[in-house]
């Protein structure tokens, strides 16, 4: 697998670019803003799929700019869907902050189990409520991109329009804390960590 890490938006959101060891195409998930930045980095590389993680503006600002350039799919949580095309607090949540960001309908409507393919890379959508409603990582190869359900050393807020604590507890204590010890975690903001690591620092994950 092959992962690259774009820092972007009003509000540092990590874009990840993901392909399979064999220049195939790509998956990117969460397009956070900086359009032009980030289709100067995409260049003319395939992208088949554009996967959002959850429904916030921060998280989806340049959708349509890449979508537009590369003919993809996009992709979120059937729970998260109706989100995207609102600004509103139940929606992007964009006039919280002052910004009218909106995505166009999702073409692909995921859930629990389903993978998400491009070339010889194939991602499994875990359902990971709390944050959002409708929240996902995507797991494979020994990466996990936790989006805002999983952060170093901390976890996405709850307090948002459609967010709920035990839901996302829940989401941690059956969905990621099972993952093996080695697992690559590519958050939506900040640094990476891995899950053994935040098996012993994280006050969010279960004790052994």
């Amino acid at each position: 697998m092959r992962v690259e890490r774009y820092i972007l938006g009003e509000l540092q959101t990590n874009c990840w670019v993901v392909g399979d060891d064999a220049d195939g195409p790509l998956i990117v998930i969460d397009p956070a803003g900086d359009a032009d930045r980030l289709l100067d980095a995409l260049g003319d590389r395939e992208v088949s799929l554009v996967v959002l993680t959850h429904a916030h503006f921060d998280h989806l600002a340049a959708t349509d700019a890449v979508l537009d350039a590369a003919g993809a799919r996009l992709a979120v949580h059937e729970a998260d869907a109706a989100r995207i095309t609102s600004p509103a607090a139940a929606g992007t949540g964009a006039e919280l902050f002052g910004f009218s960001v909106t995505s166009r309908p999702a073409d692909l409507l995921l859930r629990d189990g389903d993978i998400v393919k491009a070339g010889d890379l194939a991602l499994e959508v875990l359902y990971t409520p709390g944050h959002t409603k409708g929240g996902i990582c995507l797991y494979g190869d020994g990466h996990l991109f936790s989006g805002d359900t999983l952060f170093a050393g901390s976890v996405g807020r709850s307090d948002f329009p459609g967010g709920d604590a035990r839901e996302l507890r829940d989401s941690i204590y059956t969905k990621l804390a099972p993952l093996p010890d080695d697992t690559r975690v590519h958050p939506g903001h900040g640094p990476d960590t891995t899950i053994g690591r935040e098996r012993q620092v994280n006050p969010f994950f279960p004790r052994a």
